[in-house]
C-alpha cells in the first residue's frame, strides 16, 4: 500500500490562464495508507482527470504525485504497480472466472498455491466460489463486473485499488450489496481504494473519507457527518442531501443579521464579520415557529408531500423557496399558510464568497 500525495494542477490546452482553463485547479492533497476514498461530484468536475493521474494513464501537466514520497510523475501504472476497474468490464469471456481473477498473479509469477489461495479468497468475499468454473462468456453484465472487482483486489502487493464508476453497469438492488461487501473487503485487506462517483450515496456508504468536486477545484475533504452538519463551500450544502440546503441572502449587523428585510438576533454567540453573507440551513434542521414568536422568518406554504418517512413543506418567502422536513407524525400546515420559520440554530451555517465563515 501507499501514502499518495498530490501537488499540481492540470489543464488539457496550452499555455492555461484563466480557471475555465483547467481541468484541475491547482490543488494539494494526501490519500492515507490504507485510507477508503471517494472522489465526489458531478460530470465534469475533474474527477476521472485526478484518478488517471493518480494511476499514471495521465501525466499533469504541471506538479508532482508521489507515492510514499518517492516522485511517481512520469512512471506508467505498471511501475507504480496500481489496479484500477473501469466503468464497464475488462475480462476474457473465453477465460472462467477462477481463470480471469488468477490473470494478475499469473501475469507476475505468483507461485501457484499462493494464486489458489489468493482467487479463493477474494471469490468467496465476492460470492463466486460457485462460479469460480464457469466461463465468463455465460454471465451477466453485472457478474462480469464483480470479477472486473475481483481482478482488481486480487493482488495484495498492490500501491492502490482506483475504482472509475464501478457500479454503472450494476443492477440496482445489486448495488447495496457490492458496496457493503466493497466496504468490508476494505477492513479485512487494508488496501488504499480511490472510488470515483456522481452518487452521493455511494460515496457516503462506501468511503471513510469524501472529497467532493465541482469545477476542477476539490472544495472539501472529510467524512460524511461533516459534509452533511458543517458544508465547507456552498455547493456542497447544495450537493450532499435530499434535499440540498436552503440558502438564503443576509446581512450581517452588530449584534444579529437581517435576513430578507427581517432583523434576527443570532444564537449560541456567533459573530460575522458586517456585511453581506448567505446563510444556509438544511431542510431537517429548519422548524416551523409559531405565530408571533420572535426572531422567526414569515414564509407561505406552496406544497406540502407525504413521503412516508417524512413530511416535506415547500415555503416561499421574498422569493426564495425553502424546504422544511418534518417527522412523518408532526402537524403539517395547509397550503396557502403563513408559517414562521425558525432561520436561526446551532445547525445554521453562514457564508461569505460561497466559503463557510460561521
Amino acid at each position: 500500500m501507499a501514502r499518495i500525495e498530490l501537488d499540481l494542477a492540470h489543464a488539457y490546452r496550452p499555455n492555461p490562464k484563466a480557471d475555465e482553463d483547467y481541468a484541475l485547479l491547482p490543488l494539494q492533497m494526501t490519500f492515507e495508507d490504507g485510507g477508503a476514498y471517494a472522489l465526489l461530484g458531478p460530470s465534469g468536475c475533474g474527477k476521472t482527470t485526478m484518478l488517471n493521474i493518480i494511476s499514471g494513464l495521465l501525466a499533469p501537466s504541471q506538479g508532482t504525485v508521489r507515492f510514499n514520497g518517492v516522485d511517481v510523475t512520469r512512471q506508467s501504472p505498471q511501475q507504480r504497480n496500481i489496479a484500477q476497474v473501469f466503468q464497464f468490464p475488462v475480462i476474457y469471456d473465453t477465460m472462467t472466472v477462477a481463470q480471469n481473477l488468477a490473470f494478475p498473479l499469473r501475469n507476475r509469477k505468483v507461485p501457484e498455491a499462493e494464486i489458489q489461495g489468493r482467487v479463493g479468497r477474494i471469490a468467496e468475499m465476492l460470492e463466486m466460489s460457485h462460479q469460480l468454473d464457469q466461463r465468463a462468456a455465460g454471465l451477466s453484465a453485472d457478474q462480469k463486473q464483480k470479477i472486473s472487482l475481483g481482478r482488481g483486489l486480487v493482488r495484495s502487493d498492490v500501491s492502490a485499488v482506483l475504482f472509475d464508476e464501478p457500479l454503472t453497469v450494476i443492477d440496482p438492488h445489486l448495488k447495496w450489496q457490492l458496496r457493503r461487501k466493497l466496504k468490508q473487503i476494505h477492513h479485512e485487506l487494508k488496501l488504499t481504494l480511490i472510488y470515483v462517483t456522481h452518487d452521493q450515496v455511494e460515496a457516503l456508504t462506501f468511503a471513510d473519507e469524501v472529497v467532493v468536486m465541482t469545477r476542477g477545484r476539490a472544495v472539501q475533504v472529510g467524512a460524511a457527518a461533516a459534509l452533511f452538519e458543517r458544508p465547507a463551500h456552498t455547493f456542497v450544502g447544495h450537493f450532499i442531501g435530499s434535499p440540498g440546503m436552503n440558502f438564503l441572502p443576509a446581512t450581517s449587523v452588530r449584534g444579529g443579521v437581517v435576513v430578507l428585510q427581517h432583523p434576527l438576533a443570532l444564537t449560541n454567540g456567533q459573530e460575522l464579520p458586517v456585511g453581506p453573507v448567505k446563510l444556509g440551513i438544511r431542510p431537517e434542521y429548519l422548524a416551523i415557529g409559531r405565530a408571533g414568536e420572535p426572531d422567526t422568518l414569515p414564509a407561505v406554504v406552496t406544497r406540502v408531500q407525504d413521503i412516508g418517512t417524512y413530511v416535506m413543506v415547500t415555503c416561499e418567502a421574498g422569493g426564495h423557496r425553502l424546504k422544511c422536513r418534518l417527522a412523518p407524525e408532526a402537524s403539517a400546515p395547509a397550503v396557502g399558510e403563513t408559517v414562521h420559520l425558525r432561520v436561526l440554530g446551532r445547525h445554521t451555517c453562514f457564508y461569505k464568497d460561497e466559503v463557510l465563515i460561521a
